[in-house]
């Protein structure tokens, strides 16, 4: 892994801000119905996502998630106004409008999207790293998921197969305390879910998923033993959502009380007090982030509302290869 040094946490700040930024951005024009159907936001969840990507060779690394996946591809290297374009539904879209908040998408730069099958991608991240595997790549793949899907069949099954053929694949269960509005303690009997890999004899353990540090030291420790053929490791990040599940999600379950005492530990504020505390830069330095940050989600915006819809016909062209398929009314 690189070292982590003063140009890091100048870019994991400046990253961090703007995916809480742009995820903000993103809540105000759903309220205003310029997104439609669900909208899951990751605010509060950055440091897994900036720790994450500083251990990934990004050559070749891929990474797969769940539907909480607006800003993963934005890491990873898309462009952010065709991201915004999508969850507009706009042609201009990293899916040309198709796909929509929960399943945004690059091949270009390896994110194999959002799923919005709970647990669907934990099966299609080891398909992938065996892909890898068979042709030699060296490529390993992250799968991330949520506490809730920890909980499906699918996950024992990935993980046997991901042991016995020892892939190439770090499997990260995000744990943000909530699968929808249900705790994870009302889950199972217990609440380390990390222990589920021991079961598989799996390299496993618990990481603090609020400091970019703690997730990149874990990360890279695990991508390395991928990577040179030790099979996959299984990762508990210790999360916390500061919004809803969705923006439906009225959070009758949490109190506002356990919500502020998440913010004390803010991964943004750590980092930033800790660029402060170093003189790595100054307040009027963060500002001016802060100043380009704002710049750019208005131009992601700004991008968003004046792209074109798609037209109906490219929902055919994308879906029937034969130009004549019968069930294509003549006239759409």
């Amino acid at each position: 892994m690189q070292k982590i040094t003063k140009k890091t946490y100048l870019q994991w700040y400046e990253d961090m801000q703007l995916w809480r930024k742009f995820e903000d951005k993103l809540a105000a024009v759903y309220i205003q119905q310029k997104v439609r159907g669900f909208l899951h936001l990751y605010n509060g969840q950055e440091a897994i996502l900036a720790g994450a990507l500083h251990a990934m060779d990004l050559t070749k690394d891929r990474m797969i998630t769940a539907y909480r996946n607006h800003v993963q591809p934005i890491g990873m290297g898309a462009d952010p106004r065709r991201v915004m374009a999508e969850l507009y539904g706009k042609v201009t879209g990293t899916s040309m409008g198709l796909g929509g908040s929960m399943h945004i998408f690059s091949k270009e730069h390896r994110f194999y999207g959002g799923h919005g099958i709970v647990g669907g991608q934990i099966p299609l991240g080891a398909g992938m790293a065996f892909g890898d595997m068979y042709h030699k790549t060296g490529a390993v793949t992250i799968c991330c998921f949520g506490d809730g899907a920890a909980r499906q069949g699918s996950l024992h099954e990935t993980f046997n197969l991901a042991m016995l053929w020892k892939l190439p694949v770090v499997f990260v269960c995000e744990n943000n305390g909530y699968a929808m509005g249900t705790s994870v303690e009302r889950t199972a009997n217990h609440t380390e879910i990390w222990k589920l890999g021991l079961g598989y004899e799996m390299p496993c353990g618990p990481v603090d998923g609020m400091n970019p540090v703690t997730v990149a030291e874990a990360m890279d420790v695990a991508i390395e033993r991928a990577r040179s053929g030790g099979g996959p490791t299984f990762l508990e990040m210790k999360t916390y959502r500061y919004r809803g599940h969705s923006m439906s999600d009225a959070q009758h379950y949490r109190t506002k009380e356990e919500v502020e005492t998440y913010r004390k530990i803010d991964p943004i504020t750590q980092v930033k007090d800790l660029i402060l505390d170093k003189k790595y830069a100054t307040e009027k330095d963060l500002e001016e982030i802060d100043t380009r940050v704002k710049s750019l989600v208005a131009e992601c915006e700004e991008f968003a509302e004046n792209s074109a819809y798609p037209e109906k016909s490219l929902m055919y062209d994308i879906v029937y290869d034969q130009v004549d398929y019968p069930f294509i009314p003549h006239k759409l």
